[in-house]
């Protein structure tokens, strides 16, 4: 039920075009997955994620697990039936929330005990065989491997330590999985260490699995030292697997991930600056709030198509912010992820194309030049 089918390379860069088949649907890569944290993207509807052009969503294990419970959403047929979302979904093993949780949480290689941050500080304990538990009952049809995140910046021991035990991990998390037709992804780990991304990738390799994401980017490196993280990594993963990098981007990051060989992406950025009033265009970023807006008769993008832009202006959405009215979140939302979705099917025309460093190239130097 689930496969992954490359279609065209590009040839002038890393970049690629393919086809993932799951239980409910298909999914063009390469991709942008909208964050559903807690079973929703704040202020959409399925209704409205359909309308943006999204794909493919991503929910999050760990807050699940807190809340409702995989118990309760299993009984209504995993997420799918629970949120009325009939496409597919991604959910993460929840390391990198439990990870996050620092004085709250100890590690050991059995697994992880944490304390809730809902409840006045539950006790719970994760281990790669409860993480998968937990996403199969869910019903994501990607499921992700429990693996040890660290901080950056990390001594190459501990980047080395907390390799060894995602690796141990990894090869639990594949045990442990049951034939529920879901895919399940390893995750590449090994800090800001070039070479440890190139061991992590090639033994995850040797586990084997459905997809591997790189995990532990995004976490305050500088960009270039994350695009060589990703350098290091991408040449030791198969080529007829997808490659998912996780929590990012910008939309240039997006950009130069595809450039170097890299199909799935997810973030929380377009629509947590939605509710803040920052919005996404061609030209750069809009600041709603900003004062120069407040008789702007215009779009938030006049390039843009989504029903934001199509029906309301730059004028009436600062209003609505500044008066803190709900709608104003939902539009902006609305806004930001079609940008961030179209993107991504103006990057793949211009893959198929075959004219993707020529758009990459326009994109850049139009952001450079913003208004």
């Amino acid at each position: 039920m689930y496969s992954f089918t490359l279609i065209k390379k590009d040839k002038a860069s890393s970049g690629r075009v393919g086809s993932i088949t799951t239980p409910h649907g298909e999914i063009t890569t390469p991709v942008f997955m909208p964050v559903g944290t807690q079973a929703t993207v704040k202020t959409l509807s399925p209704d409205d994620l359909r309308e943006v052009g999204a794909e493919i969503i991503l929910s999050n294990t760990y807050h699940l697990f807190l809340r409702p419970g995989h118990g309760l959403i299993r009984e209504f047929g995993g997420l799918h039936g629970f949120m009325n979302w009939d496409r597919p979904i991604l959910t993460d093993s929840g390391g990198f929330q439990v990870f996050s949780l620092a004085d709250l949480r100890k590690i050991s290689d059995d697994g992880v005990t944490f304390q809730s941050h809902l409840d006045g500080g539950a006790k719970h304990f994760f281990t790669p065989e409860t993480a998968v538990e937990i996403q199969e009952a869910l019903g994501a049809d990607i499921i992700m491997a429990f693996d040890a995140c660290i901080p950056y910046p990390a001594s190459r021991d501990y980047a080395g330590e907390s390799l060894e035990r995602t690796l141990r991990w990894a090869v639990r998390c594949r045990e442990a999985k049951k034939d529920t037709g879901q895919a399940l992804f390893g995750i590449v780990q090994g800090g800001m260490y070039p070479d440890l991304r190139k061991i992590s990738a090639e033994a995850l390799v040797d586990i084997g699995f459905d997809g591997y994401a790189l995990g532990g980017l995004s976490v305050g490196e500088t960009k270039p030292m994350m695009y060589e993280m990703i350098e290091a990594s991408v040449p030791s993963l198969p080529e007829d697997k997808p490659r998912y990098l996780m929590g990012v981007g910008t939309p240039e990051d997006l950009i130069e991930g595809v450039d170097r060989g890299i199909d799935m992406f997810d973030c929380v950025m377009p629509t947590r600056n939605a509710r803040n009033g920052t919005y996404f265009t061609s030209f750069g970023k809009v600041v709603i709030k900003n004062a120069r807006y407040e008789r702007d008769q215009q779009p938030i993008d006049p390039e843009c198509g989504c029903s934001t832009c199509r029906d309301f202006s730059r004028a009436y959405l600062r209003h609505l912010l500044n008066a803190g009215e709900v709608l104003a979140l939902r539009l902006g939302t609305i806004h930001n992820l079609f940008f961030y979705l179209n993107l991504m099917r103006e990057i793949r025309q211009s893959l198929d194309q075959g004219r993707f460093r020529e758009f990459k190239r326009e994109f850049l130097a139009k952001r450079e030049n913003k208004d």
